[in-house]
């Protein structure tokens, strides 16, 4: 598990101790999009090996099939050659759609743990009363502004 779901996982259940409708929905639009996101995911993987697969094929027919003489079997290695090159070409494009869908489901995900995060602040707020101690944002300050 990367640290991204571990903090998405926390927030998530930090929020279930919230009895809102607003609780709710968040989570159920958290899951969708994770969901989704892992969906993507695991197609853009399946366009990569598919690529992959037929670009090896084209390796193999670019090393081996120069040898044939011209006939049944170097028109259909042709044929074969043409249907790789289609399915090696395609699975690319849609590698990198689905890769770009990935990353926007991948922001829509970091924009619901931020609603995580505010709503579990209001939910330690209203158990706990406002921290008696400024909180140390030091460590989400860019490097260069610190002194």
């Amino acid at each position: 598990m990367s640290e991204h779901d571990r903090d998405t996982e926390f927030v998530t259940r930090i929020i279930g101790y919230v009895d809102t409708s607003e609780r709710q929905t968040l989570e159920e639009r958290m899951g969708k999009t994770r969901r989704d996101e892992r969906c993507v995911r695991r197609a853009a993987y399946l366009m990569l090996l598919f690529a992959g697969l037929a670009i090896a094929g084209l390796f193999y027919a670019v090393i081996f099939a120069a040898d044939f003489p011209l006939d049944v079997t170097q028109l259909l290695t042709r044929l074969v050659v043409k249907a790789l090159s289609a399915v090696a070409l395609s699975s690319l494009t849609c590698a990198v759609a689905f890769i770009a869908l990935g990353l926007l489901y991948r922001r829509e995900v970091n924009r619901h743990r931020e609603e995580c995060r505010r709503l579990s602040i209001k939910l330690l707020e209203a158990r706990l009363g406002r921290a008696r101690t400024p909180v140390n944002n030091a460590h989400a300050q860019p490097a260069m502004n610190r002194n």
